[in-house]
């Protein structure tokens, strides 16, 4: 019997319009674990602040990068990867893409490998770093829908892959030849922001995130999202040959007053400006495809802002989208936790 593989990453609007996104809003902001505050302040927050506007302005920024033929960039490097993993495992895999808000449906990826006849399933969240809102969500909604069935399918999660060795050296590929191209005199390695109070729900002690300005400098609580970015960033920085001194760690995309974990991406932009950096170079490890938060509000937005602020150009660098060692890196994380599976069922026969 064959393997199965169900690739989730976030999702997208179905088209750049407003009542698409208005529809994809809906279903992402509507889930607790994305906005986690009580149910009647999240209905009234959606419905009278974030619905009434917020969609007319993120539908002019998706149609700003939306691909006339294959439309966003999120899905069709995500079906890329997807098809490319399908040929690099071979016949005994079968690989599902999967979105955890739109289409293609985790119901309708879960559906179609259990009709292929699948021996278990591994469920691959495409979310480097661990957060409720990412991983969290999607992982509890593969275990939501497999207990409804009739027959219980075998699940295998992969958790957050933030220091996996094939992680890492694809993205330093890509980097490498971005940053031996545009010479930057500093670079930004930017991660998609958190509420504050996510990260300290994941503290059980109450004594370690955010006790010091130093609590990310180690793994002590290895669920803290921030602490695996700095992690991968170091490791990135490392394997990039970077001196502490020529990179730096910001969050991007914080959406209200709440606080939100920093250094902040924008403030960070205007700061290396004053201090006379001229050309920058931004990474976006937090995501493995490019998709409106790294094309849009990076690849253009900020490099707008930085620009204005007096720097003199701004290179995104590629996401890892469908490049070959990521494929290989996605392919060998399924095979080796297929393999411990394996091992693990036969070592207690």
């Amino acid at each position: 019997m064959p393997h199965g593989l169900l690739l989730i990453n976030l999702g997208t609007p179905d088209e750049p319009t407003t009542s698409a996104v208005r529809r994809y809003l809906r279903e992402f902001l509507g889930d607790p674990r994305v906005l986690d505050i009580n149910a009647v302040g999240r209905k009234l927050l959606l419905e009278l602040v974030i619905l009434p506007t917020r969609p007319a302005k993120s539908a002019h920024a998706y149609r700003s990068i939306w691909d006339a033929k294959r439309g966003s960039p999120l899905l069709y490097h995500s079906q890329d990867l997807a098809a490319a993993v399908a040929l690099r495992l071979g016949a005994h895999w079968r690989v599902e893409l999967a979105m955890r808000y739109g289409k293609p449906s985790i119901p309708s990826g879960l559906e179609a490998l259990i009709k292929a006849g699948v021996d278990r399933i591994v469920v691959l969240p495409l979310f480097p770093q661990y957060a409720s809102s990412s991983t969290g969500t999607a992982v509890a909604r593969v275990m939501e829908l497999a207990q409804q069935a009739w027959t219980v399918p075998a699940l295998d999660f992969v958790p957050a892959f933030f220091d996996d060795e094939g992680f890492l050296d694809a993205f330093a590929t890509i980097g490498t030849a971005s940053l031996g191209a545009a010479r930057p005199d500093h670079v930004l390695f930017s991660f998609h922001g958190l509420p504050v109070r996510q990260i300290t729900k994941t503290d059980t002690t109450g004594a370690h995130c955010f006790k010091t300005e130093t609590c990310c400098d180690t793994l002590t609580n290895p669920n803290c999202y921030r602490a695996q970015c700095f992690h991968t960033a170091r490791s990135l920085a490392q394997r990039l040959e970077l001196s502490a001194d020529r990179y730096t760690v910001c969050f991007q995309s914080r959406l209200g007053r709440t606080p939100w974990i920093q250094p902040y991406t924008d403030v960070v932009l205007d700061e290396l400006a004053k201090k006379g950096i001229k050309r920058l170079a931004v990474m976006c490890p937090a995501f493995v495809a490019d998709c409106l938060e790294t094309v849009e509000e990076i690849g253009m937005r900020a490099r707008d802002q930085f620009k204005a602020a007096g720097g003199e150009e701004l290179v995104l660098v590629p996401s890892l989208n469908a490049t070959p060692a990521w494929v290989d890196a996605v392919a060998g994380i399924a095979e080796r936790h297929a393999a411990r599976k394996r091992l693990a069922v036969v070592s207690s026969a």
